[in-house]
């Protein structure tokens, strides 16, 4: 019987179908060894099982077409990528969100803005910093497990979808996740050691049930690697250039040595945020330099 499924995990050339609430372990048919073929959680899935033998393995036949996915940290078919920084402890970087904001756009996944600890963070900061990227249309939430400020809205928001939680060490990722659904963690925790994994081994994504859909904790995201995009790309990933490019004078313009540019000018008119430009200015050149790096 062939069935479809979702990859909710994978471990050791396993993978761990979920086919309409029942997980199913599998491994990958032979045909589709022997051709170049890639699995991420969040991959739809066909499998074939024996349904008389209750705990029988599957075998995955076929990878259904990807929505979207993302390299690193891998995972497939995202609703949303929920980007989560601290205003406080650590401060708040506006260079790694723009990092994680850049990677997103170029994925094509929508994305939603989670700022934690806001008990801790003065007012007027916290609406500063979201602002600027609600004046983007991302959609932005100033949240505190503490109080439970922005829970309850948060939760209404990721009911249904496939979500991902990204964001670098230390800013209240498993805090969040835990507030949203209390012991989403450790339920994480006690599966890696059903599967033989380590309890605090966070190299692969896993998608845990919640209020029809699912959430994860994506690894990966401390240090945000950009070496698959090149320095000419960047500016696409920058929504709010588009609507002032018209006024450049060269095509393509990279917005920074251009004599006449409608970016550099929106910019000294506070139309475009002066840490969002600083930003594509320090992206631009890590790019270039991985551009250089690679063609010696």
């Amino acid at each position: 019987m062939v069935k479809s499924g979702l990859v909710v995990r994978s471990y050791s050339g396993y993978y761990y179908v979920d086919c309409d609430g029942t997980i199913v372990t599998c491994k990958v048919k032979g045909h589709m060894k022997q051709k170049r073929f890639t699995l991420y959680t969040g991959d739809r899935v066909q499998i074939e099982r024996n349904p008389a033998e209750e705990k029988a393995e599957g075998m995955i036949v076929s990878v259904l077409p990807r929505r979207n996915y993302l390299l690193r940290p891998t995972v497939a078919n995202l609703d949303l990528i929920v980007l989560v920084q601290a205003l406080v402890q650590p401060d708040f970087s506006y260079l790694i969100m723009d990092k994680l904001l850049v990677m997103a756009e170029k994925a094509g996944i929508p994305v939603l803005i989670v700022l934690t600890k806001a008990d801790l963070a003065d007012p007027a900061k916290a609406e500063q910093v979201a602002s600027i990227y609600r004046n983007l249309h991302y959609e932005t939430y100033v949240i505190s497990a503490k109080t439970g400020k922005g829970i309850d809205s948060l939760r209404v928001c990721l009911a249904g979808k496939v979500s991902a939680f990204g964001g670098p060490s230390g800013v209240g990722k498993s805090t969040a996740l835990n507030a949203i659904q209390p012991g989403v963690t450790r339920t994480t925790g006690e599966i890696s050691n059903k599967i033989h994994r380590g309890r605090h081994t966070t190299r692969f994504t896993e998608l845990t049930p919640f209020n029809g859909g699912y959430l994860a904790d994506t690894p990966g995201f401390g240090n945000v690697l950009m070496d698959h995009m090149l320095p000419e790309e960047l500016a696409s990933c920058f929504p709010e250039f588009k609507t002032v490019e018209a006024d450049c004078k060269f095509s393509p313009c990279s917005h920074i040595h251009e004599p006449v540019c409608g970016v550099k000018d929106a910019v000294k008119a506070g139309k475009i945020a002066a840490s969002r430009y600083t930003s594509y200015l320090e992206i631009y050149e890590e790019l270039k330099e991985n551009k250089e790096r690679n063609r010696r």
